[in-house]
């Protein structure tokens, strides 16, 4: 993931986030399950792409926990992100 210009969190060594501008992805990496968050679904898209190239990939369903964070769907295009000790929300 470095390779395609994600850092690493300080928080979680399995947590990627790569910032467009005033965007970003944030990508959940842990054995052989990924998560994919961001406000634009074309990169998102893109992102996906490139990786389906690489790697044997495929969509599950909608996330409810990953890594110990648990997250809700609360609206179109918002969801709620709740971790041990942090709280965010994307809309």
């Amino acid at each position: 993931m470095l390779e395609h210009g994600f850092k690493i969190s300080k928080v979680d060594h399995f947590v990627y986030i790569k910032r467009y501008e005033e965007r970003y992805i944030i990508l959940l990496l842990y054995v052989d399950d990924m998560l994919i968050v961001g406000y634009d679904i074309n990169m998102i898209n893109r992102l996906k792409k490139d990786l389906v190239s690489r790697f044997a990939m495929k969509y599950l369903r909608l996330v409810q926990q990953i890594l110990g964070m648990r997250i809700i769907h609360e609206k179109k295009n918002k969801i709620c992100v709740y971790h041990k000790k942090i709280i965010l929300k994307m809309c």
